[in-house]
């Protein structure tokens, strides 16, 4: 699978991956499942979408802000494994902050979602879980983990 060709038939590309903001690495490979540390709304080392849903940022907003993040996954796979190696996308966790009365979570996630399955067709069906907080760093909006399972050699 040509991960390129795929995204220019959405008029996307990836980004730069980039650099882990601690002590721990992007991508960590145990057996033949890799683990993606959270990805958020960084476009090329700029800091995009930031705020909270429903104050500053809509669901539109929103929506677009988890297609970045899932992005940036598929950048990290693509540069540090290689997306031929997949097997699959197994699980994501998606992050969110949002005004109190906000409650569209699931139509945001959905960005991300949708991405996988555009882009990686079968092998991007996943699980998922949405989680609500209080406080994501550098304000953003939203941030995304996910799991893959690596083609046995």
């Amino acid at each position: 699978m040509n991960i390129k060709d795929k995204l220019n038939e959405y008029s996307l590309s990836l980004p730069e991956i980039s650099t882990p903001g601690g002590s721990y690495e992007s991508v960590n490979i145990r057996g033949n499942i890799a683990y993606i540390a959270i990805q958020f709304p960084i476009l090329n080392e700029q800091y995009l979408y930031q705020g909270r849903l429903g104050d500053e940022l809509s669901t539109e907003e929103g929506y677009k802000a988890m297609q970045l993040t899932a992005l940036n996954v598929l950048a990290q796979i693509h540069h540090k494994i290689g997306i031929e190696k997949i097997e699959g996308l197994n699980h994501i966790d998606a992050y969110f902050q949002s005004s109190e009365n906000w409650d569209d979570s699931p139509i945001v996630v959905n960005g991300a979602s949708d991405l996988f399955l555009k882009v990686l067709e079968d092998k991007g069906k996943h699980s998922r879980a949405i989680f609500g907080v209080h406080k994501l760093p550098r304000n953003f909006s939203v941030g995304l983990t996910a799991s893959f399972t690596l083609k046995t050699v």
